[in-house]
């Protein structure tokens, strides 16, 4: 089995490419030792050969740590005798973008015996626009064959094939080569005098950005479709949230009857299935949003939305490219967090990891309604277009917002680390139609990625707590469980809030999800399905003589505290390192409590 590696800079349609090449073969792995994402999948045509996709880059002298990573690992990877050759994509109407790189890579071939092909892509838009290349001119420049092909419409695909075949493994090491600087020199001349005429293809480019990029249209353009991408985390993913929902449900009404042992019959319905149904409902979020992202990533329209937001978040020490997180983290911070792959910079990267737990999350949305609505009054004004609790929900969502912005612009100012930081450097690339199949195969693909390495962690965290639930009196009664004994234990920890133990058990189970507190709640004080129906929770909190102080306090508690095992397990997976989320949930929650004693103290002695 030998190995073709492929190459080439981000936007020379290499995903594209890859997929035409291997099918549904490919798998995303990482090389051993190393942090670097590749995709690997059997050639249709070649099933002794395995393609080996390694990430986009623009040059072999990396900026960035990711890039370093990159370029070296490929250096190291051509030394191995079953590489069988290098495959570099150029995008062609855009030659000399990406055509130092390849110069880069034909050198470094060539000093290791490696046969190299230049794939000319984008073939198609140049026929589109009935424009012709000197393609024997070019590879008689660049001394290395090149072929014409298009990844979209599969053009060139059996040329490239047989080119592999007949081209022998161990051609004749050349130890000369030019250096850097006279590459990107060469990169220069030779695009000049075998690339197309750019002014024919970046006029639809520059009509469109005329659009997107205009001072007030473009703004307009943006929140609404933005506005469309968050509508869509909600819209296109509830009906099969709703169906991973009801499947588990109907699955372990199944089931469970069928189990003999009580204890085993409730761990299986509300550990296994309830467990399960933690992490598994938000797999369609995650599809639906890197579909989304991929789309405006595709089409061009993402590096401009990225210029747009540039400006105002580097006040708080972030970039453009933080916006799309940020925003995805507004449905859920799980999103959000692969989302910030985007961000190139590690420091800011960092950044947007530290922002996302504190936007207001949807998971935040039951317990925001109930406290709302168990201390707020419903007053309302001008008719009822203004009410008291409808602008205590706007305020608080604006809050957690404001507080991630606040956070991010207080470390970016205050914190020396060992996190690099990259200049805003943005390639605008040519608005093109997305390539639909590896972009619903990326979406899978990280959904997968969710399941397999999350999905673990936030499993055996619901078991411990249904364990510590359940018994010793199996279930009977969660105050006299373990859980309500340690409950009971810290409730010298709530008591300066005005909350007792019940409050903190319900704190405590909100560790597997913001919303459950309401249900836990509900169970505290007797009542069934407190989260379907929260109106007798809602009568019975107000007839307990809870303060409005202790009802504030708990909303700022829930807006800063990071208490979602989910979007830690996914943090520490994203950011290779449990310190950061370890860090972050001692922090925000160190900051929740004290805020919120603070405030509580504050409303009481002002009559609260």
């Amino acid at each position: 089995m030998s190995e073709l590696l492929l190459v080439g800079s981000p936007n020379s349609g290499k995903s594209l490419l890859f997929n035409r090449l291997t099918g549904l073969s490919q798998k995303v792995a990482n090389f051993p030792g190393i942090t670097v994402d590749v995709a690997r999948g059997k050639l249709k045509a070649l099933a002794d050969v395995t393609l080996v996709d390694f990430p986009g880059t623009y040059s072999l002298q990396a900026i960035s740590g990711e890039e370093k990573v990159a370029s070296d690992t490929l250096l190291q990877t051509l030394d191995d005798e079953g590489v069988r050759g290098v495959l570099c994509i150029v995008d062609i109407t855009r030659l000399e973008k990406s055509l130092y790189f390849a110069l880069q890579v034909i050198r470094e071939c060539k000093r290791r015996g490696k046969p190299v092909w230049v794939l000319a892509n984008m073939t198609d838009v140049l026929a589109q626009h009935g424009i012709a290349v000197d393609v024997d001119g070019l590879a008689r420049e660049i001394k290395a064959p090149v072929l014409p092909v298009s990844g979209r419409t599969g053009a060139g695909l059996d040329a490239l094939i047989s080119a592999v075949e007949s081209t022998p493994q161990t051609p004749v090491k050349e130890m000369d080569g030019e250096p850097d600087a006279l590459l990107r020199s060469e990169a220069q001349r030779i695009s000049a005098a075998y690339g197309p005429r750019g002014e024919l293809l970046i006029k639809t480019d520059t009509q469109l950005d005329a659009l997107f990029l205009h001072t007030s249209l473009g703004g307009l353009a943006f929140f609404a479709i933005m506005y469309l991408l968050f509508q869509s985390i909600f819209t296109w993913a509830a009906p099969a949230m709703d169906a991973v929902e009801a499947g588990l449900g109907s699955l372990a009404d199944l089931l469970v009857p069928l189990i003999g042992n009580r204890v085993a019959q409730d761990f299986t319905s509300d550990a296994i299935f309830s467990g399960l149904g933690a992490f598994l409902v938000f797999v369609p979020q995650i599809f639906v949003l890197t579909l989304v992202i991929g789309v405006l990533e595709d089409s061009g329209y993402m590096a401009r939305a990225a210029v747009i937001c540039h400006k105002p978040l580097r006040f708080f020490g972030l970039t453009g490219k933080s916006f799309i997180p940020m925003l995805s983290g507004v449905a859920c911070a799980i999103p959000g967090i692969y989302a910030a792959r985007s961000v190139d910079s590690p420091k800011k990267r960092l950044l947007t990891y530290m922002a996302i737990p504190l936007m207001p999350c949807s998971a935040r949305l039951p317990v925001y309604t109930l406290l709302i609505a168990a201390f707020i009054p419903d007053t309302t004004y001008l008719g009822g277009l203004v009410g008291l609790q409808g602008l205590a929900m706007f305020f608080t969502y604006f809050f957690g917002m404001l507080a991630g912005l606040i956070v991010t612009g207080l470390v970016s100012r205050t914190r020396e680390d060992r996190y690099t930081d990259l200049p805003f450097v943005l390639e605008m690339p040519p608005y093109r139609l997305p390539s639909w199949l590896p972009l619903l195969r990326n979406s899978w693909t990280r959904s997968k990625q969710f399941v397999t390495k999350a999905g673990a962690i936030i499993f055996s965290v619901t078991v411990i707590i249904w364990f510590l639930g359940y018994f010793p009196n199996y279930g009977e009664d969660l105050s006299a469980s373990w859980l309500g004994s340690i409950g009971q234990l810290i409730e010298p920890l709530f008591a300066p809030l005005g909350l007792d133990w019940r409050y903190g058990v319900a704190v405590m189970t909100s560790f597997l999800a913001r919303e459950v507190f309401v249900g836990t709640l509900g169970a505290m004080f007797g009542i069934e399905g407190a989260d379907e129906n929260m109106v007798p929770l809602v009568t019975q909190i107000q007839s307990s003589e809870l303060g409005i102080a202790s009802g504030v306090a708990l909303l700022f508690f829930f807006a800063i505290a990071l208490m979602c095992v989910s979007t830690l397990a996914v943090l520490g997976r994203e950011a290779r390192s449990w310190k950061l989320p370890v860090l972050m949930f001692f922090a925000y929650c160190s900051v929740a409590y004290l805020g919120a004693l603070l405030i509580y103290q504050g409303v009481s002695l002002i009559g609260g």
